[in-house]
Parts: C-alpha cells; structure tokens; sequence
C-alpha cells in the first residue's frame, strides 16, 4: 500500500482542532457527515458483486469502437503498448466495456481537482476506480471526498482502459460500507513487527503484502488434501480432543478438570489411538484434519496448538502410506500452482514423485562414519558429541545422535525408513528382524513433515510395550502410556494397517516459502499484551 497520498478531503471535511490534528477524530468527523447524508457508513447488502479476479477474466470483454461501427480487440497489455497512440492510429471511437459491480478496501487515493483515482482490493485482487465528478453526480462525488484510506467502498460503472492502459472501473455510482475508525499502518515503519502483526492478523491481511494469499494457499491446500483422501476412499471423522490418556505420541499435555464428573482430562496430544479403534469398528479407511496440543516451548517450528493430519488404512502398510504421502503432497502443491520446484530457505527442492528413501542405519552411518549397531562405538560418538549416555537404553543414545547428526542434513523430501523398534511402540516389527520397526519419517529441510507407521495390532505385544519404559526416557518423552480401552479394542481384532500423521502447519510453511510456522497459523499463541 502506498502511504503517500491521504484521502481526499482530510483537513477539508473534519472541523475543530481535534480534528485537524487527530486522525482519528477526523475520520469520527467523517463518519459524522456521512451519516448526515442519510448513508450508513457501517453498510449494507450488496447483491450481484463482481470479484476483482472476475473483473480481469473480463479485461478481454473490452472493445474499441471505430466511428465507423467497427469493434477492434484491445492490445496486449502485458507488452509495452502507447494506449494514447493505439487509439490515435484506430479513432476515432470509444470503448465499449461491460458494466461491473466491485467493493473493497481503498489501499491508494489520488484526488485532482474533479477527479479522484482510487485502488481498491477485495481477497481476489486490486483495481482502480476512476471517480469523476460529472460521471457520478455532485452527491456521490462529495461522498468520495470523505472516503479515507482503509475504509470499505463500493462502485459500480464501466469496466475498460484509462489512456495508460490500466484496467479500470469508470465509476457511474458509489457505495459506502464501512468506515474504517483507525488509521491504516504506515507503508514502511507499520506493521513490520512480527509479533504486532501476529496478534493484528486482522490488519496484517488487510494492509501488509502477501499474508493473505499465504492463507487462502493454506485454505486450498488443506481442501486439496481433503480432497485426495475423499477419493481413496477415506472417511472423514471427528474424535474427541478431551482424553483421559494422552496417548499415541510422545509430548507432554495441557491438563483440565471435569468439575461434572470430577475428574483429571487432558487436551490431545495426538488422533491415532481411537482413529485405531475406529478400524476395529470396521471403517477401513478413516481420517482426521485436526487441533492437538502439545504443552511444549514455541519456536520456528513448533506452536502449542497445531493443525494434524491422520489417515489409517485397512490391509496397508508403511509403504502405502508412503504412497499416499506422495500423492497428498503432490496434488496439494498442484492446487496452489507453481511446480514441483519450489524455493525455501535458500534451497531449491524437487517434489517430483517418486521421493527418495534410506534407512535410518545407512544414514546414520554416512553421517557418523560408525556402525548402527555397533554399542560401544555409538557411546564413545555420544560421548564425543558431549551428549549425557549415563542410564540411557542404546537406542536412546542412538536417536539423539541420529537427532544431531542426521536431521538437519535432509533437504529431501526424503523418506527415512525402518526405525529401531524400541522407540516405536506403536509399530509393527520387520518380519525376519525385531529390532526394526517399519516405521517412515519424511524430512525437508531438516524438518519432520510426516511420521507413519506399519501399525501394531497384536494387543498381547501392545500392552507389553506400553509397560516397558526405556532407561533415560522422561514419561513426557515416551509413547508407552497405557491405555487399557485401547488394548481392549486391539483384542477385538484390528486389521492389518498403515498408519500416517502429517503436520499440516509445517506442510504449508514448506509449500508457502514461510520461515516461521507462525506465519501460517492465522493466530498463533502469544503472550499478553503488556
């Protein structure tokens, strides 16, 4: 937004020393003489509007006009064209345009003398409006004079070219809608605070460039892998985000109080454990688009309450779920458009399907130099690395190191598979080797951005691993919380199953180029204002 120009009529229109020197009285003032008009300046219905996108799918609808009767087709306006001169060589004429019904924000005001030139914006797009005083009339014109910057307006008139070739509305009538009471943020000293602008989304959208394409790119995104799921023929459900466990991940929860039932709940840490049960309930295909919250520190990465992806197949396994992570990545890239390619960070990253995959142990050993499986080796590299081993299970030690060593070398997208069992225990094992757990972790850019397994089923084996808590593990830490309803479920027989969990935020800070995970959380949680 150009902050250059005020609107028209500022000093003019608001009366009294408040008012001259006050921008917020002189918008009060302001309101105040519209009323007096007999508008109101908080609006009202506004049928058969025209999206601003719709406007310039129209632009080719414009005609020039010959003296002669002839309809001539515009010139391209992507390409340097004199219009003054294109009309010269084609005249004498006039356009011919259709007639457009458009409101938005007033982002930019030019008044001279009789004319004022304004851009609006709607959530499709920005225009300019052509307001002139002979084609409105007197009364609508003073009206224009006590538009301000940031305030929602409506016009409706010809759509055609002004003699630069801009794309215009040529106002007949004027609407008001709503007066917007405070001042818009300065262009350059505004709203650049990352925090102001988290906790004035409002305003952000509204005045700073690009934060609302950002979110409606979530939006389709988010439909997009709705979309993908509803045509495997998954089922949408919605399970319950009070729990009396928090089971199915490892993080700690926020707790509350039933006061009715008198009982300790905690908000959910994750979607799987009755997702699970709704396969032993016979929907084979089943999913959840979902908040869950994690009682953990805020970062680039992480926000307490974040978006969840989780989608359990019947009959499938790990590599289904890779499949299927493939296609709802690559469909969710297509309907925001730009390619397989995308920029961020510094980096150019390749979506094109297939992905790569590696074993955790070959990664490890690539990045270490040193044996997965080698206990003594895996210790004195901890040791080196300045990490605490003392009463910590090997595989422990092993994924801390994996944690530093590895991780931030993915640029991917990469499937990291077959984890070390023990710190999966919701995962079935490799068939032939126990101490694999056909687990997937897909990275990019050194980020988590899926999780999946080949689920466990076997509830004798289930509640085994849910009473064994590995040495050097927090119970925060740990996925192994019983959960005795869960182990009943799995006795009722669960079927064979892949399981996926894809962190959504994170899925479109990658796809949107945004550095903080709350840039694409339209309200991420802050502290107070002081």
């Amino acid at each position: 937004m150009n902050q250059s120009s005020n609107s028209a009529g500022t000093s003019s229109a608001a009366t009294g020393d408040d008012a001259l020197t006050d921008p917020r009285a002189a918008r009060r003032e302001k309101l105040r003489q519209i009323e007096a008009m007999g508008i109101d300046p908080f609006g009202s219905r506004f049928d058969d509007r025209t999206l601003i996108a719709d406007c310039r799918r129209q632009a080719s609808e414009i005609k020039f006009k010959t003296n002669d009767g002839e309809l001539l087709a515009l010139p391209d306006f992507d390409a340097e064209v004199d219009y003054r001169q294109w009309k010269a060589d084609h005249g004498p004429g006039e356009e011919i345009g259709p007639t457009v019904r458009v409101a938005g924000r007033i982002m930019l005001s030019r008044p001279t003398g009789k004319l004022i030139f304004l851009n609006i914006k709607d959530w499709t797009g920005s225009i300019q409006i052509f307001v002139g005083k002979k084609q409105v009339g007197d009364d609508d014109f003073s009206l224009a004079k006590l538009f301000d910057l940031g305030d929602l307006v409506g016009a409706e008139g010809r759509l055609g070219r002004t003699n630069t070739g801009e794309l215009t509305v040529f106002a007949e009538k004027l609407f008001f809608h709503t007066k917007m009471l405070e001042p818009p943020p300065e262009k350059h000293a505004g709203l650049t605070n990352a925090d102001l602008r988290q906790r004035m989304r409002y305003a952000d959208l509204a005045f700073n460039d690009g934060p609302l394409e950002t979110f409606l790119n979530r939006t389709r995104i988010i439909k997009s892998i709705r979309e993908t799921l509803d045509s495997d023929g998954f089922c949408e459900v919605e399970g319950p985000t009070l729990h009396t466990v928090a089971g199915g991940a490892a993080a700690r929860p926020f707790e509350t109080h039933h006061n009715a039932l008198d009982m300790p709940l905690t908000m959910r840490i994750a979607l799987e454990l009755h997702l699970k049960r709704l396969m032993v309930g016979g929907m084979e295909r089943v999913y959840e688009l979902g908040r869950v919250y994690r009682n953990e520190g805020l970062s680039p990465r992480h926000n307490p309450e974040f978006t969840m992806l989780e989608a359990y197949q019947a009959y499938g396994d790990y590599g289904s779920m890779m499949d299927l992570t493939e296609r709802i990545i690559c469909n969710a890239i297509e309907s925001i458009g730009g390619g397989y390619e995308r920029e961020y960070g510094g980096q150019t990253i390749d979506f094109t399907p297939p992905f790569k995959r590696a074993t955790y142990a070959e990664l490890f050993q690539q990045a270490t130099g040193i044996d997965s499986g080698d206990e003594a080796s895996v210790k004195a590299y901890a040791l080196k690395l300045g990490l605490e081993i003392e009463g910590k299970h090997p595989d422990v030690i092993r994924n801390e190191i994996f944690e530093e060593k590895v991780e931030d070398t993915l640029t991917g997208p990469i499937f990291v598979i077959d984890y070390p069992a023990s710190i999966c225990p919701l995962t079935k094992r490799k068939q032939g080797n126990p101490d694999i757990a056909e687990r997937f972790e897909l990275f990019i850019c050194g980020m988590e951005l899926a999780n999946a397994y080949t689920e466990l089923n076997d509830p004798d084996l289930q509640q085994k691993l849910f009473e064994t808590q590995l040495e050097g593990l927090d119970d925060e830490e740990s996925m192994a919380k019983m959960d005795h309803d869960f182990i009943r479920a799995l006795r009722h027989a669960m079927p064979p199953a892949g399981g996926l969990g894809v962190g959504i935020d994170r899925l479109v800070m990658i796809l949107t180029g945004q550095k903080s995970i709350r840039d694409v959380i339209l309200f991420p949680v802050l502290r107070p204002e002081s």
